[in-house]
């Protein structure tokens, strides 16, 4: 598994944003993946998950609002962004868990403006 998040950018407060992560490997569909951000200044924390079975599980402060997804046919996990706040800024990143083994994907960054 390597993953790859991409989608980010600019929005004003209220917009809406698709982030994708694919992997370009090849077991893809045997692992838990997750989206974790990290603003400015702040630790890095618990976005959404989707597990093997494409059940899904989110932290309070994004429910109603974010979706997560995955297509084991397209190696490819999404996260869609709806109602962006300001505090929804921060670089998200992909993970990967299938253990023993864990892998980290680069980020992209989401800049929502009030």
């Amino acid at each position: 598994v390597q993953l790859q998040a991409s989608g980010g950018g600019s929005v004003q407060a209220g917009g809406s944003l698709e982030l994708s992560c694919i992997d370009s490997g090849r077991e893809f569909g045997a692992y838990t993946v997750s989206w974790f951000r990290r603003a400015p200044g702040k630790e890095r924390e618990f976005v959404a998950g989707v597990a093997i079975d494409g059940t899904t599980n989110y932290v309070d402060f994004v429910k109603g609002r974010f979706t997560a997804s995955r297509d084991n046919t397209k190696n490819t996990m999404y996260l869609q962004m709806d109602r962006l706040k300001p505090e929804d800024t921060a670089v998200y990143s992909c993970y990967g868990i299938s253990p023993p083994a864990n892998i980290w994907g680069k980020g992209t960054l989401v800049t929502v403006s009030s």
